[in-house]
């Protein structure tokens, strides 16, 4: 037990429900996350552009969902949220296989999507029930390492599963997702949380919205937030087309340093978490958006870097990336949950949610046209915002309370 400690990880005793739901649920997405796209174009005669255009307007028509959901979280908990989001998104997945025309898409994806959100946007106070104070930072550390792992082996085994079936591939691909969806919410329906759940009767949560859009030191950390979902998307929408288009690279090279960053998130991530306990969860992000300048500002020279240098350079920069993401993201969480009331924290991580929706629907418009400016552009975009987010952390730093931005219960712990 002690060994486990000093490498940063939880007491997960009488918690595996929810540590095998993530794991679960992560390896179905990983398996169909690059493939959706591909997907249609093999199993429909539609074009491109419409299968693009339905795959749009079904994320569009999602983007309520959250606020949807986080007045059920308000008032029966997160756990029943969380496992009919997994119900939802395997009913969506389960289209797929039906899917011949553009509303059939729209229908099956937005179903999908919809699932996803409400399962994100519980996920948060899954940790919850599972912890409490010093403990929490320290599951969110092993959730974002298993759900790294997860995505990336379930990426590889799709990947395999494509080469080697073609389209028979891709719908056992889809079908294989269906029943991920399916024994996530089953074991989310047979965990038995340490920390019961306390939903807050209907007089309790009086104000609503409001409430959450007048608090501004959480407005303050959704908008920090955007500036870190930003940063997180460039594996997913800038790496690769940066690496061919603008470096001139194989494409292989991209697929190399995802391994890379997935292997140092699960070598890493708790054992960092651990060390940065003693400091405050503001300071740790802050430092870890200079960091992350540190990354953007070396991707953005290799544009004019000499051909030798370029490897070295694109290793150097996803180390400092990386380093980034294990340090921010738990605390991130953490602040989260810890700067909402609890009898509104559906409500809080529900906003929350909302800066992922955002920066999902506005960064591949947006990176893309920033790279077609130039190749060094996206990175200085990054940059500026990575800069922005450290004296906005100092704020909110000031205007939060003690409790939620100190580090002594960890100390204490």
């Amino acid at each position: 037990m002690r060994t486990l400690r000093r490498f940063g990880l939880p007491r997960v005793a009488g918690n595996g429900g929810l540590v095998g739901a993530s794991v679960i649920d992560s390896l179905g997405s990983g398996l169909v996350l690059a493939f959706v796209l591909v997907y249609f174009a093999r199993t429909t005669e539609l074009s491109l552009p419409a299968i693009g255009g339905a795959l749009t307007l079904a994320r569009l028509l999602a983007v309520p969902t959250a606020v949807t959901v986080g007045p059920l979280i308000d008032r029966w908990g997160a756990r029943g949220p969380a496992l009919t989001g997994n119900l939802i998104a395997a009913v969506g997945y389960a289209g797929f296989l039906g899917s011949h025309q553009v509303w059939q898409i729209v229908v099956s994806a937005w179903l999908a999507q919809v699932g996803a959100v409400t399962y994100w946007t519980s996920s948060t106070g899954l940790v919850v029930l599972a912890a409490e104070g010093a403990e929490r930072p320290r599951w969110f550390a092993l959730l974002h390492m298993l759900r790294n792992v997860g995505l990336g082996l379930g990426g590889a085994l799709g990947a395999f599963l494509v080469g080697v079936g073609g389209t028979a591939g891709l719908r056992l691909v889809v079908a294989a997702n269906v029943v991920s969806y399916l024994v996530a919410a089953l074991l989310l329906r047979r965990w038995r949380p340490a920390l019961r759940e306390r939903p807050a009767p209907a007089a309790a949560t009086a104000g609503g919205y409001r409430t959450v859009l007048r608090d501004r030191r959480y407005l303050l950390l959704v908008a920090v937030n955007v500036c870190s979902v930003f940063a997180a998307l460039i594996l997913s929408l800038l790496l690769a087309v940066y690496i061919t288009e603008g470096l001139h690279r194989e494409a292989w090279i991209a697929g190399a340093l995802l391994v890379l960053n997935t292997g140092q998130v699960a070598l890493t991530q708790t054992v960092v978490s651990r060390w940065l306990e003693r400091f405050r969860p503001t300071r740790v992000m802050a430092a870890a958006c200079g960091v992350n300048t540190l990354a953007f500002g070396v991707f953005a020279l290799l544009t004019d870097a000499p051909g030798r240098l370029v490897p070295a350079g694109l290793v150097l920069a996803m180390l400092l990336y990386t380093l980034a993401e294990t340090a921010a993201t738990p605390f991130a969480e953490e602040l989260s949950v810890s700067l909402a009331p609890e009898r509104l924290r559906g409500r809080y991580l529900a906003v929350y949610q909302l800066s992922w929706t955002f920066g999902q629907t506005v960064a591949p418009g947006l990176l893309t046209l920033l790279l077609a400016g130039g190749a060094s552009r996206p990175w200085l975009f990054l940059i500026g915002l990575s800069l922005a987010a450290v004296p906005a952390l100092l704020v909110l730093e000031r205007l939060a309370p003690a409790r939620a931005v100190s580090a002594e219960p960890a100390l204490a712990a």
